[in-house]
């Protein structure tokens, strides 16, 4: 009788979670044509729009990886800060976020070998955060215009 009382129990738990939780059900979402807004007004024109514009693009995008500070996280998320990736082949770091990147990377002495998904940025948006990243963190300055960004997709 104990042994019934016990599977009465689980029977019970494990119903009433798989149905408050919505159980095995697959949700589907529904699928969308549209091209994901940008979060600038207007494409921002002049470098310092630009490195405004892409602050606040990074701060909404990108510093959940690389941090407020642009160090990225040890051996998770490589550094913006200071830079030797982006220093030595900007068209190649522009390429890793508007087409993902996957594999190992090495910046500045570390190794890292995390996946970064394809961005969903507009053009204007990623060229915005690459200006406010080259601008900023040690880095040794630069501006990225749409057309630079447009020039690396695949």
């Amino acid at each position: 009788m104990k042994n019934f009382k016990l599977l009465a129990i689980a029977t019970f738990t494990t119903t009433t979670f798989l149905f408050s939780c919505g159980g095995d059900e697959k949700k589907e979402t529904p699928a969308t044509t549209e091209t994901p807004k940008s979060m600038l007004e207007e494409a921002p024109t002049g470098k310092d729009a630009k490195i405004a514009a892409g602050k606040a693009v990074y701060e909404k995008v990108c510093q959940a990886c690389h941090q407020a500070d642009g160090k990225g996280l040890p051996a998770t998320f490589p550094p913006l800060a200071e830079s030797d990736y982006l220093a030595a082949d900007l068209p190649r770091a522009i390429g890793g976020v508007v087409n993902g990147l996957t594999g190992e990377i090495t910046v500045n002495g570390a190794k890292f070998n995390q996946a970064m998904p394809k961005s969903t940025l507009s053009d204007d948006e990623v060229a915005a955060a690459f200006t406010y990243v080259l601008n900023n963190f040690g880095n040794k300055g630069g501006e990225v215009n749409e057309e630079d960004v447009k020039a690396v997709k695949k």
